[in-house]
């Protein structure tokens, strides 16, 4: 068929043609924005989930909401060496000169401005931000981060309030900040709250975020919610697949849908890769079963070699092997104690600094203590298929 008229768009954090199944995250978020800009409180959110489920485009999606509901969004993705008081200025300052472009809000802009100007001056050396306000001493400028950054966020919260409208703060990856910005950015947030001013947070990252913002603060859990992004149900995935297709004037047999949802179990983004090369080897309309099993080898390729190995060869080759003994065990999570028996070691202790470093480079995650389980869906499978341990 028609490759210019293909509907599938797999890529990292690209908006699929629909989105599917993330109804509830979507409602909860403009019920976010519509109560704060009423005063009133409500709880921000921390997306959860593995890679490939959708997260970045939902936050994307957010940014637009907030844009067409006159709010001030402002996006980042977090690294291992992001420094949040760096990061935090740089997106303040964003969404400040938004703000200053409103009339009603130019004088209380001018302020923040001033007060960004003091919590720059706390900066690691090396960072330069132009801001062109005189420094508001005694207001964010103490140096101790927790406090700073939430006397920033109060004053961005008071400039918005009085420009009738919001700030919100999208932050991908944000599972990479390590303990202390962690820290200090709930407890900032937790001010604002308390002073209910339109100012929130919409954070995405791997599923160990519930816990590491319950152990940063007890109160996290009183501060946010928690939506868990995993692989979409049946009706999702079959508009995800069928709605796309039917708009350019092609539908889908349900056995082709069937045999897709079981070779992508679903997951948003295996889905579009599936599509895109049924689409290209497809004749017409409708697509069939035969189409879906001669696209199978081309799919699973381009996902080996554009999604799953270019995290592999982050890995030395003990990490490697690491990972090929939690594959040995199959899918899902497993025993730490378990993967270190796999690896012929008595003490799992034995394995933690390799543990640890495939956790700091995002391919492994805790889900719970003492279990450890892959950051991308099927990829146990993809080391079995390709990598298996004693190879």
């Amino acid at each position: 068929m028609d490759a210019f008229a293909n509907p599938y768009t797999p890529g990292a954090g690209t908006k699929p043609p629909a989105l599917a199944g993330r109804e509830e995250e979507l409602a909860h978020f403009e019920l976010l924005l519509g109560r704060l800009e009423r005063g009133r409180p409500e709880r921000s959110m921390l997306v959860s989930g593995l890679r490939g489920v959708g997260k970045t485009v939902l936050l994307n999606t957010f940014e637009d909401m907030a844009l067409q509901q006159g709010w001030f969004p402002s996006f980042a993705e977090i690294r291992h060496d992001t420094e949040l008081r760096s990061l935090m200025a740089r997106m303040s300052r964003r969404a400040l000169l938004a703000m200053s472009r409103v009339e009603r809000a130019k004088d209380r802009a001018r302020r923040a401005f001033g007060v960004l100007k003091a919590f720059t001056v706390k900066t690691p050396e090396g960072f330069e931000l132009s801001i062109d306000a005189e420094a508001l001493t005694g207001v964010a400028d103490s140096g101790d981060i927790e406090a700073d950054l939430s006397d920033l966020l109060l004053e961005l919260g008071e400039a918005a309030s009085e420009a009738g409208t919001g700030v919100v703060f999208l932050l991908d990856e944000i599972q990479f900040l390590d303990q202390p910005s962690l820290e200090a950015l709930i407890a900032a947030l937790h001010r604002v709250a308390q002073r209910e001013l339109p100012l929130a947070l919409a954070g995405s990252g791997l599923p160990s975020i519930p816990r590491l913002a319950g152990e940063a603060k007890s109160y996290a859990e009183r501060l946010f919610t928690f939506p868990r992004l995993d692989s979409l149900s049946r009706a999702a995935a079959v508009e995800a697949l069928v709605v796309p297709a039917r708009e350019e004037g092609v539908e889908i047999d349900d056995a082709a849908v069937e045999r897709i949802l079981e070779l992508t179990e679903a997951y948003p983004y295996f889905l579009q890769e599936y599509g895109r090369h049924v689409w290209q080897v497809a004749s017409g309309s409708p697509i069939r079963l035969k189409d879906v099993e001669t696209a199978h080898p081309s799919a699973q390729a381009e996902l080996d070699e554009g999604f799953f190995t270019v995290r592999f060869e982050r890995a030395t080759a003990s990490e490697r092997r690491y990972m090929a003994a939690m594959a040995a065990l199959g899918g899902g999570p497993q025993a730490s104690g378990g993967i270190a028996q796999r690896l012929g070691l008595s003490d799992p202790a034995q394995t933690s600094v390799v543990r640890g470093s495939l956790i700091d480079k995002g391919l492994i995650f805790s889900p719970e203590y003492g279990l450890i389980d892959f950051t991308v869906p099927q990829f146990a499978a993809f080391m079995r298929r390709n990598f298996p341990l004693g190879d």
